[in-house]
């Protein structure tokens, strides 16, 4: 073959792949990714930036930066590093000093932040020098906070605040509410062939992604496939008693035109010493509650997702991402 045709049969290639764009937070976002970073796509990961505890709480008020705690978790699970370096990253000093609670990835994210000037611009930097696949984006590049209107009209702002309250939530809300999408979050929802939600929290992690004017009218619009991974526990304080279509539920609540078609639902069963240790932290199994899902419009995808360590449940980011990739061969996407 000529080189011309290698390079026309190379560009369409590169065309050919698949562009996934994943939202959430904390530690559930990093389990998406870790599954779908494996497969021959391009990812663009966009993370809250409305965490205001620990050491991002700290960095946030003491330089007026956005919080970088899930930006440092999403940049680790996409990376290629050493596991030694990985462990660097995530370290936590434990001193009686100023460091005391700080993770050295939060505090490189910091001065990167005021090397170049730049939020976005310093996570950048960091994505190269850590080999990031894909691009990870903050859903906005400014300082922002998370608020809450319970259930008996009481309001509960800082994100950190309002799971501790322990009431039901109705809404959540951002502060200023006249926020910016950034341009590259606009232009992958735009160019997406699946966008997926969660897991995570679902009011301090996931949702509050979908406040930022116009990121929410972009997805709506997208041709994409819209799955959200759901939690396989409750959480107390935020989810408490939550089915898994009461979680598709509040998402739509908060956006001005319903999009998510597709759930992702655990159907592997959870050992019962692991479900009464759940239990005494007033968390339980996400019931599945087909009638509802069918009533909403929701295809409804039922796998073994968890796997258990350490006595916890998490999501098993190969079987995530080998759902996540099976959705291509279906007409939808």
């Amino acid at each position: 073959m000529c080189r011309t045709g290698i390079l026309r049969e190379e560009n369409n290639r590169m065309t050919d792949r698949k562009k996934v764009v994943a939202i959430g937070g904390g530690t559930g976002l990093p389990a998406v990714l870790r599954g779908l970073k494996k497969y021959p796509v391009d990812i663009t990961a966009i993370v809250t930036v409305a965490d205001d505890g620990g050491s991002s709480g700290k960095l946030r008020n003491e330089l007026q930066i956005p919080p970088p705690g899930d930006i440092r978790n999403v940049l680790v699970s996409l990376s290629d590093i050493e596991p030694m370096f990985e462990q660097l990253l995530q370290h936590r000093f434990k001193t009686d000093s100023g460091l005391n609670g700080h993770s050295l990835g939060n505090l490189l994210i910091a001065a990167l932040t005021s090397i170049t000037g730049d939020f976005v611009k310093g996570v950048r930097e960091l994505s190269r020098i850590l080999n990031v696949h894909g691009q990870v984006l903050p859903a906005a590049d400014q300082m922002i906070a998370l608020g809450a209107v319970m259930s008996d009209g009481s309001i509960v702002e800082g994100e950190s605040h309002i799971p501790e309250v322990n009431k039901r939530i109705e809404r959540v809300f951002l502060k200023p509410a006249d926020i910016q999408p950034l341009p590259e979050s606009v232009r992958a929802i735009r160019d997406a062939d699946l966008i997926t939600f969660g897991p995570g929290s679902l009011y301090t992690s996931v949702i509050p992604n979908l406040l930022v004017p116009e990121l929410a009218d972009e997805i709506a619009r997208s041709k994409a496939r819209k799955v959200y991974v759901c939690n396989v526990m409750t959480q107390k304080g935020e989810t408490d008693h939550f089915t898994a279509s009461e979680h598709i539920k509040a998402i739509h609540r908060h956006v001005a035109h319903p999009f998510i078609d597709t759930i992702i639902v655990n159907s592997r069963p959870i050992k019962v010493d692991l479900l009464k240790r759940y239990a005494a932290e007033e968390s339980e199994p996400v019931q599945i509650d087909w009638e509802q899902l069918n009533d909403l419009g929701i295809d409804v995808i039922h796998a073994p997702l968890i796997k258990t360590a350490g006595g916890v449940v998490r999501h098993d980011e190969e079987v995530v991402g080998r759902m996540l990739m099976s959705l291509f061969t279906e007409k939808k996407v």
